[in-house]
């Protein structure tokens, strides 16, 4: 994984944090809990997916349908 590829994804992940603690009333550490405990984080991790250079609204409306049905839709 270059340098720029895990920037683009630490980038992604504060963004969704930002917005999980806001939708969700959640702290900073539950957010990131959330997160990297989810399918779409490792979904990201997997570069052939392409997620971590697609936009924090598209990747957060994935993890949005993950948290209410348990999966990715």
């Amino acid at each position: 994984m270059t340098t720029e590829t895990k920037f683009l994804i630490s980038v992604l992940v504060e963004k969704l944090t930002i917005q999980v603690m806001n939708d969700y009333n959640l702290s900073e550490a539950e957010a990131l809990d959330l997160i990297y405990n989810s399918q779409l984080y490792e979904k990201i991790l997997d570069l052939e997916t392409g997620l971590y250079y697609q936009s924090a609204g598209y990747n957060y409306e994935l993890l949005k349908s993950e948290i209410e049905y348990g999966k990715i839709k």
